[in-house]
Protein backbone atom coordinates (compact mmCIF):
# COMPACT_ATOMS: atom_id res chain seq x y z
CA UNK A 1 0.00 0.00 0.00
CA UNK A 2 2.66 2.34 0.65
CA UNK A 3 4.56 1.81 -2.25
CA UNK A 4 1.33 2.22 -4.47
CA UNK A 5 0.72 5.19 -2.74
CA UNK A 6 3.61 7.08 -3.05
CA UNK A 7 3.45 5.97 -6.90
CA UNK A 8 -0.07 7.31 -6.96
CA UNK A 9 1.78 10.84 -5.39
CA UNK A 10 4.44 10.34 -7.45
CA UNK A 11 2.34 11.10 -10.90
CA UNK A 12 0.16 13.80 -9.52
CA UNK A 13 2.98 15.66 -8.74
CA UNK A 14 4.27 15.11 -12.63
CA UNK A 15 1.40 16.38 -14.02
CA UNK A 16 1.06 19.40 -12.05
CA UNK A 17 4.70 20.15 -13.20
CA UNK A 18 3.47 19.04 -17.06
CA UNK A 19 0.65 21.43 -16.77
CA UNK A 20 3.00 24.11 -15.56
CA UNK A 21 5.40 23.70 -18.71
CA UNK A 22 2.54 23.86 -20.99
CA UNK A 23 0.93 26.61 -19.60
CA UNK A 24 4.07 28.80 -19.48
CA UNK A 25 5.18 27.59 -23.43
CA UNK A 26 1.27 28.60 -24.37
CA UNK A 27 1.50 32.36 -22.27
CA UNK A 28 -1.64 31.27 -21.09
CA UNK A 29 -0.46 30.48 -17.30
CA UNK A 30 1.08 32.95 -15.14
CA UNK A 31 4.67 32.59 -16.60
CA UNK A 32 3.12 33.55 -19.79
CA UNK A 33 1.65 36.70 -17.86
CA UNK A 34 4.84 37.72 -17.20
CA UNK A 35 7.09 37.65 -19.96
CA UNK A 36 4.30 39.66 -21.76
CA UNK A 37 4.67 42.44 -18.95
CA UNK A 38 8.52 42.18 -19.84
CA UNK A 39 9.64 43.43 -23.18
CA UNK A 40 13.04 42.56 -21.72
CA UNK A 41 12.80 39.20 -21.11
CA UNK A 42 10.28 38.76 -24.20
CA UNK A 43 12.85 39.51 -26.66
CA UNK A 44 15.83 38.20 -25.01
CA UNK A 45 17.33 35.06 -27.28
CA UNK A 46 18.40 32.38 -25.22
CA UNK A 47 21.67 31.34 -25.11
CA UNK A 48 20.45 27.50 -26.49
CA UNK A 49 18.92 29.41 -29.74
CA UNK A 50 22.34 30.69 -30.50
CA UNK A 51 23.07 28.86 -33.78
CA UNK A 52 24.15 29.31 -37.38
CA UNK A 53 21.33 32.13 -38.06
CA UNK A 54 22.24 34.51 -34.67
CA UNK A 55 26.15 34.25 -35.75
CA UNK A 56 25.59 35.46 -39.06
CA UNK A 57 23.35 38.55 -38.30
CA UNK A 58 25.49 41.74 -37.74
CA UNK A 59 25.89 44.14 -35.03
CA UNK A 60 25.19 47.90 -35.93
CA UNK A 61 28.93 48.62 -35.03
CA UNK A 62 30.00 46.04 -37.90
CA UNK A 63 28.02 49.04 -40.61
CA UNK A 64 29.43 52.15 -38.93
CA UNK A 65 33.78 50.76 -39.13
CA UNK A 66 32.52 49.19 -42.94
CA UNK A 67 31.04 52.98 -43.81
CA UNK A 68 34.15 54.94 -42.82
CA UNK A 69 36.42 53.77 -45.62
CA UNK A 70 33.48 54.56 -47.80
CA UNK A 71 33.31 58.13 -46.75
CA UNK A 72 36.71 58.87 -46.82
CA UNK A 73 36.31 57.53 -50.67
CA UNK A 74 33.19 59.43 -51.49
CA UNK A 75 35.42 62.70 -49.83
CA UNK A 76 38.66 61.92 -51.67
CA UNK A 77 36.25 61.60 -55.43
CA UNK A 78 34.72 65.10 -54.31
CA UNK A 79 38.21 66.52 -53.55
CA UNK A 80 39.28 65.08 -57.28
CA UNK A 81 36.13 66.41 -59.42
CA UNK A 82 36.64 69.99 -57.68
CA UNK A 83 40.85 70.02 -58.53
CA UNK A 84 39.49 68.89 -62.29
CA UNK A 85 36.81 71.66 -62.41
CA UNK A 86 39.50 74.28 -61.12
CA UNK A 87 42.30 72.98 -63.51
CA UNK A 88 39.80 72.91 -66.57
CA UNK A 89 38.48 76.17 -65.78
CA UNK A 90 42.24 77.11 -65.17
CA UNK A 91 43.10 76.07 -69.38
CA UNK A 92 39.91 77.26 -70.34
CA UNK A 93 40.05 81.13 -69.54
CA UNK A 94 42.76 81.68 -72.25
CA UNK A 95 40.96 80.15 -74.81
CA UNK A 96 37.54 81.99 -73.91
CA UNK A 97 39.68 85.11 -74.18
CA UNK A 98 41.65 84.82 -77.33
CA UNK A 99 38.28 83.90 -78.87
CA UNK A 100 36.35 86.94 -77.26
CA UNK A 101 38.71 89.84 -77.10
CA UNK A 102 35.69 92.03 -75.64
CA UNK A 103 36.80 90.09 -72.27
CA UNK A 104 40.17 91.59 -71.89
CA UNK A 105 38.71 95.24 -73.02
CA UNK A 106 36.27 95.27 -69.93
CA UNK A 107 38.92 93.94 -67.80
CA UNK A 108 41.36 97.07 -68.61
CA UNK A 109 38.62 99.68 -68.27
CA UNK A 110 36.48 98.40 -65.53
CA UNK A 111 33.76 100.87 -66.41
CA UNK A 112 31.34 98.29 -64.77
CA UNK A 113 32.34 98.50 -60.94
CA UNK A 114 30.56 101.02 -59.96
CA UNK A 115 32.28 101.50 -56.32
CA UNK A 116 31.36 103.19 -54.26
CA UNK A 117 27.45 101.93 -54.59
CA UNK A 118 24.30 103.72 -53.95
CA UNK A 119 25.69 107.35 -54.73
CA UNK A 120 24.40 110.18 -55.93
CA UNK A 121 27.04 111.48 -58.98
CA UNK A 122 24.37 114.54 -59.02
CA UNK A 123 24.85 115.57 -55.48
CA UNK A 124 28.73 116.04 -54.27
CA UNK A 125 27.48 117.29 -51.14
CA UNK A 126 26.94 114.30 -50.44
CA UNK A 127 30.68 113.25 -50.46
CA UNK A 128 31.05 115.74 -48.36
CA UNK A 129 32.49 118.22 -51.50
CA UNK A 130 29.89 121.21 -50.29
CA UNK A 131 31.95 123.43 -52.70
CA UNK A 132 31.39 121.83 -55.49
CA UNK A 133 29.34 121.69 -58.73
CA UNK A 134 27.99 118.58 -60.39
CA UNK A 135 27.50 119.43 -64.60
CA UNK A 136 27.23 118.19 -67.49
CA UNK A 137 29.38 118.54 -70.90
CA UNK A 138 28.77 117.04 -74.22
CA UNK A 139 32.26 116.36 -76.12
CA UNK A 140 30.24 115.11 -79.33
CA UNK A 141 26.49 115.65 -80.30
CA UNK A 142 24.60 112.84 -78.19
CA UNK A 143 27.18 112.09 -75.87
CA UNK A 144 26.63 113.55 -72.62
CA UNK A 145 29.88 113.10 -69.95
CA UNK A 146 29.60 114.12 -66.42
CA UNK A 147 31.67 116.55 -64.51
CA UNK A 148 33.01 118.12 -61.06
CA UNK A 149 34.14 121.67 -60.55
CA UNK A 150 35.77 122.15 -57.09
CA UNK A 151 36.56 125.59 -55.73
CA UNK A 152 40.02 125.80 -53.59
CA UNK A 153 38.82 125.78 -50.11
CA UNK A 154 38.73 128.88 -48.92
CA UNK A 155 35.84 129.75 -50.90
CA UNK A 156 33.63 127.34 -49.81
CA UNK A 157 31.10 130.04 -48.01
CA UNK A 158 30.92 132.06 -50.76
CA UNK A 159 29.88 128.65 -52.97
CA UNK A 160 27.13 127.76 -50.65
CA UNK A 161 23.55 128.41 -53.01
CA UNK A 162 25.93 129.30 -56.12
CA UNK A 163 25.17 127.83 -59.71
CA UNK A 164 27.28 127.00 -62.59
CA UNK A 165 27.41 130.58 -63.94
CA UNK A 166 29.07 131.68 -60.64
CA UNK A 167 31.71 128.73 -60.64
CA UNK A 168 32.73 129.13 -64.09
CA UNK A 169 33.52 132.75 -62.96
CA UNK A 170 35.66 131.70 -60.37
CA UNK A 171 37.94 130.27 -63.02
CA UNK A 172 39.14 133.33 -63.86
CA UNK A 173 40.38 133.71 -60.15
CA UNK A 174 44.19 133.80 -59.36
CA UNK A 175 43.90 130.10 -58.28
CA UNK A 176 45.78 127.82 -60.55
CA UNK A 177 43.82 124.65 -61.95
CA UNK A 178 44.12 121.15 -61.98
CA UNK A 179 42.51 118.48 -64.29
CA UNK A 180 42.27 115.52 -62.63
CA UNK A 181 42.39 112.07 -64.71
CA UNK A 182 41.00 109.38 -62.28
CA UNK A 183 41.81 105.37 -63.64
CA UNK A 184 40.00 101.96 -64.13
CA UNK A 185 36.71 101.54 -62.29
CA UNK A 186 34.58 103.41 -59.74
CA UNK A 187 33.45 107.03 -61.09
CA UNK A 188 34.81 110.07 -60.07
CA UNK A 189 33.24 110.15 -56.51
CA UNK A 190 35.40 107.17 -55.50
CA UNK A 191 36.43 107.88 -51.55
CA UNK A 192 40.84 107.78 -52.65
CA UNK A 193 39.61 110.59 -55.36
CA UNK A 194 37.23 112.68 -53.32
CA UNK A 195 39.66 112.99 -50.30
CA UNK A 196 42.74 113.51 -53.08
CA UNK A 197 40.00 116.92 -54.28
CA UNK A 198 39.89 117.79 -50.70
CA UNK A 199 43.39 117.95 -49.94
CA UNK A 200 44.51 120.25 -53.52
CA UNK A 201 41.26 122.26 -52.98
CA UNK A 202 42.79 123.20 -49.53
CA UNK A 203 45.75 123.67 -50.80
CA UNK A 204 44.44 126.20 -52.92
CA UNK A 205 43.53 124.57 -56.10
CA UNK A 206 40.12 124.51 -58.26
CA UNK A 207 39.78 121.07 -59.40
CA UNK A 208 38.15 119.94 -62.51
CA UNK A 209 37.15 115.64 -62.75
CA UNK A 210 35.18 114.29 -64.93
CA UNK A 211 33.76 110.47 -65.69
CA UNK A 212 34.89 108.71 -68.85
CA UNK A 213 32.30 108.17 -71.71
CA UNK A 214 31.68 104.54 -71.82
CA UNK A 215 28.87 104.31 -68.91
CA UNK A 216 31.65 105.14 -66.45
CA UNK A 217 29.74 107.10 -63.22
CA UNK A 218 26.74 108.78 -65.30
CA UNK A 219 28.40 109.43 -68.68
CA UNK A 220 27.17 108.30 -71.66
CA UNK A 221 28.95 106.26 -74.19
CA UNK A 222 30.99 103.18 -75.22
CA UNK A 223 34.69 102.88 -73.38
CA UNK A 224 37.47 103.20 -75.70
CA UNK A 225 41.50 104.47 -75.09
CA UNK A 226 40.81 106.51 -78.32
CA UNK A 227 37.30 108.22 -76.68
CA UNK A 228 39.08 108.56 -73.26
CA UNK A 229 41.50 110.87 -74.30
CA UNK A 230 39.12 112.70 -76.62
CA UNK A 231 36.80 113.51 -74.08
CA UNK A 232 40.25 114.94 -71.78
CA UNK A 233 40.76 117.05 -74.81
CA UNK A 234 37.31 118.25 -74.60
CA UNK A 235 37.30 119.16 -71.21
CA UNK A 236 40.93 121.15 -71.22
CA UNK A 237 40.21 122.84 -74.43
CA UNK A 238 36.68 123.87 -72.31
CA UNK A 239 39.25 125.17 -69.02
CA UNK A 240 41.44 126.98 -71.49
CA UNK A 241 38.63 129.08 -72.97
CA UNK A 242 37.70 129.84 -69.33
CA UNK A 243 40.74 130.64 -68.06
CA UNK A 244 43.02 133.54 -67.76
CA UNK A 245 45.67 133.29 -70.33
CA UNK A 246 48.27 133.80 -66.95
CA UNK A 247 46.46 130.79 -64.77
CA UNK A 248 48.42 127.85 -64.51
CA UNK A 249 46.77 125.07 -65.99
CA UNK A 250 47.85 121.15 -64.78
CA UNK A 251 46.71 117.48 -65.75
CA UNK A 252 47.05 115.61 -63.14
CA UNK A 253 46.26 111.17 -63.78
CA UNK A 254 46.17 108.61 -61.93
CA UNK A 255 46.82 104.82 -62.12
CA UNK A 256 45.03 104.00 -66.13
CA UNK A 257 44.40 107.76 -66.05
CA UNK A 258 48.30 108.20 -66.52
CA UNK A 259 48.27 106.69 -69.48
CA UNK A 260 44.86 109.01 -70.56
CA UNK A 261 46.96 111.87 -69.84
CA UNK A 262 50.32 110.96 -71.42
CA UNK A 263 47.97 110.98 -74.76
CA UNK A 264 46.57 113.90 -74.00
CA UNK A 265 49.71 115.88 -73.36
CA UNK A 266 51.48 114.36 -76.55
CA UNK A 267 48.68 115.80 -78.59
CA UNK A 268 48.71 119.45 -76.72
CA UNK A 269 52.70 119.34 -77.52
CA UNK A 270 52.29 117.96 -81.24
CA UNK A 271 49.85 121.13 -81.93
CA UNK A 272 51.95 123.17 -80.26
CA UNK A 273 49.95 124.36 -76.73
CA UNK A 274 51.67 121.69 -74.23
CA UNK A 275 50.28 122.44 -70.47
CA UNK A 276 51.87 124.10 -67.55
CA UNK A 277 53.22 120.49 -66.06
CA UNK A 278 51.73 117.19 -66.29
CA UNK A 279 51.82 115.44 -62.63
CA UNK A 280 51.74 111.10 -62.90
CA UNK A 281 50.15 109.23 -59.86
CA UNK A 282 51.32 105.52 -59.77
CA UNK A 283 52.15 105.18 -63.44
CA UNK A 284 52.98 102.60 -66.27
CA UNK A 285 55.36 102.17 -68.91
CA UNK A 286 52.35 100.95 -71.80
CA UNK A 287 49.23 98.54 -70.64
CA UNK A 288 51.11 95.23 -71.99
CA UNK A 289 54.25 95.66 -69.42
CA UNK A 290 51.07 96.31 -66.75
CA UNK A 291 49.34 93.73 -67.55
CA UNK A 292 51.83 91.58 -67.16
CA UNK A 293 52.77 92.95 -63.90
CA UNK A 294 49.33 93.18 -62.88
CA UNK A 295 48.41 90.45 -59.62
CA UNK A 296 45.41 89.30 -61.37
CA UNK A 297 47.91 87.95 -64.37
CA UNK A 298 50.05 86.23 -61.31
CA UNK A 299 48.39 82.62 -62.19
CA UNK A 300 49.14 82.63 -65.82
CA UNK A 301 52.24 84.94 -66.11
CA UNK A 302 55.11 81.85 -66.45
CA UNK A 303 52.22 79.98 -68.86
CA UNK A 304 53.58 79.10 -72.13
CA UNK A 305 51.87 81.83 -74.92
CA UNK A 306 51.23 83.94 -72.39
CA UNK A 307 51.90 87.46 -74.60
CA UNK A 308 49.61 85.72 -77.58
CA UNK A 309 46.44 84.90 -75.15
CA UNK A 310 46.47 87.39 -73.03
CA UNK A 311 48.85 90.75 -74.25
CA UNK A 312 47.43 90.44 -78.13
CA UNK A 313 43.92 90.59 -77.44
CA UNK A 314 44.38 93.94 -75.34
CA UNK A 315 46.55 95.11 -79.03
CA UNK A 316 43.39 93.58 -80.59
CA UNK A 317 40.99 96.37 -78.99
CA UNK A 318 43.62 98.72 -79.70
CA UNK A 319 44.58 99.52 -76.69
CA UNK A 320 47.77 101.05 -75.99
CA UNK A 321 48.15 103.69 -73.11
CA UNK A 322 51.51 103.83 -74.45
CA UNK A 323 53.77 106.49 -72.00
CA UNK A 324 56.69 105.05 -72.49
CA UNK A 325 56.62 106.43 -76.71
CA UNK A 326 54.74 109.45 -75.84
CA UNK A 327 57.62 110.57 -73.53
CA UNK A 328 59.41 111.54 -76.95
CA UNK A 329 56.85 113.51 -77.54
CA UNK A 330 55.96 115.77 -74.50
CA UNK A 331 57.45 119.04 -73.97
CA UNK A 332 56.53 120.32 -70.11
CA UNK A 333 57.61 119.69 -66.50
CA UNK A 334 56.77 116.17 -65.57
CA UNK A 335 56.21 115.20 -61.63
CA UNK A 336 55.94 111.31 -61.21
CA UNK A 337 54.39 110.00 -57.76
CA UNK A 338 54.85 106.54 -56.56
CA UNK A 339 54.92 104.46 -54.01
CA UNK A 340 56.90 101.13 -52.90
CA UNK A 341 54.40 99.25 -52.05
CA UNK A 342 52.40 99.69 -54.85
CA UNK A 343 50.81 96.54 -55.46
CA UNK A 344 48.53 97.23 -58.74
CA UNK A 345 51.14 99.06 -60.46
CA UNK A 346 54.30 97.92 -59.82
CA UNK A 347 56.62 100.62 -58.41
CA UNK A 348 59.61 99.62 -61.20
CA UNK A 349 57.34 100.44 -63.87
CA UNK A 350 57.19 104.21 -62.55
CA UNK A 351 60.74 104.08 -61.88
CA UNK A 352 61.05 102.35 -65.28
CA UNK A 353 59.18 105.95 -67.03
CA UNK A 354 61.18 108.25 -64.94
CA UNK A 355 64.05 106.85 -66.84
CA UNK A 356 62.74 106.98 -70.44
CA UNK A 357 61.83 110.88 -69.54
CA UNK A 358 64.87 111.65 -68.33
CA UNK A 359 66.33 110.68 -71.20
CA UNK A 360 64.07 112.04 -73.70
CA UNK A 361 65.42 114.81 -76.21
CA UNK A 362 61.98 116.19 -76.00
CA UNK A 363 62.43 116.82 -72.50
CA UNK A 364 65.53 118.41 -72.63
CA UNK A 365 65.39 121.87 -70.92
CA UNK A 366 62.24 120.67 -68.34
CA UNK A 367 62.31 119.31 -65.14
CA UNK A 368 61.49 115.78 -64.78
CA UNK A 369 60.89 114.84 -60.74
CA UNK A 370 60.41 111.61 -59.45
CA UNK A 371 59.19 111.43 -55.66
CA UNK A 372 59.32 107.61 -54.29
CA UNK A 373 57.27 106.98 -50.87
CA UNK A 374 58.46 104.34 -49.01
CA UNK A 375 56.26 101.14 -47.74
CA UNK A 376 56.53 102.17 -44.41
CA UNK A 377 54.12 105.08 -45.21
CA UNK A 378 51.23 101.79 -46.08
CA UNK A 379 50.51 104.50 -49.49
CA UNK A 380 50.00 101.35 -52.11
CA UNK A 381 48.48 102.65 -54.95
CA UNK A 382 46.06 104.96 -53.58
CA UNK A 383 46.71 106.47 -50.98
CA UNK A 384 49.18 108.96 -51.42
CA UNK A 385 46.99 111.98 -51.16
CA UNK A 386 47.81 111.18 -47.07
CA UNK A 387 51.23 112.60 -47.65
CA UNK A 388 51.68 115.59 -45.60
CA UNK A 389 54.93 116.52 -47.84
CA UNK A 390 52.50 117.08 -50.56
CA UNK A 391 51.95 120.53 -50.16
CA UNK A 392 55.98 121.10 -50.65
CA UNK A 393 56.28 118.59 -53.02
CA UNK A 394 54.15 120.62 -55.66
CA UNK A 395 54.99 123.86 -54.63
CA UNK A 396 58.55 122.62 -54.78
CA UNK A 397 57.77 121.16 -58.34
CA UNK A 398 55.99 124.07 -59.89
CA UNK A 399 58.40 126.76 -58.50
CA UNK A 400 55.36 128.90 -57.02
CA UNK A 401 54.68 129.94 -53.45
CA UNK A 402 51.64 127.76 -51.95
CA UNK A 403 48.26 128.99 -53.96
CA UNK A 404 46.97 129.61 -50.68
CA UNK A 405 49.08 132.62 -50.49
CA UNK A 406 48.40 133.87 -53.92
Amino acid sequence: MTIVCSSCCGLRVMRKRTNSLTDTGTGTGTGGSLLDSDPDLKQRPSRGAAGPAAEDREEPGDDRSMAKPFRRLGLLGKLKRTVLWLLLLYVSIPFIIKLCPSIQAKLVFLNFVRMPFFIDLKRPLDQGLNHTHNFYLEPEAGLKIGVWHTVPAQMWREAQGKQGDWFDATLSSAHPVILYLHGNAGTRGGDHRVQLYKVLSSLGYHVITFDYRGVWGDSDGSPSEGGMTSDALFIYDWLKQRLDKKRPLYIWGHSLGTGVATNLVRRLCDRGSPPDSLILESPFTNIREEAKSHPFSMVYRYLPGFDWFFLDAITANNIRFASDENMNHISCPVLILHAEDDSVVPFHLGKKLYTLASQSKTLIGHKVQFVPFPSSLNYKHKFIYRSPELSNILSDFFGTADPNTQ
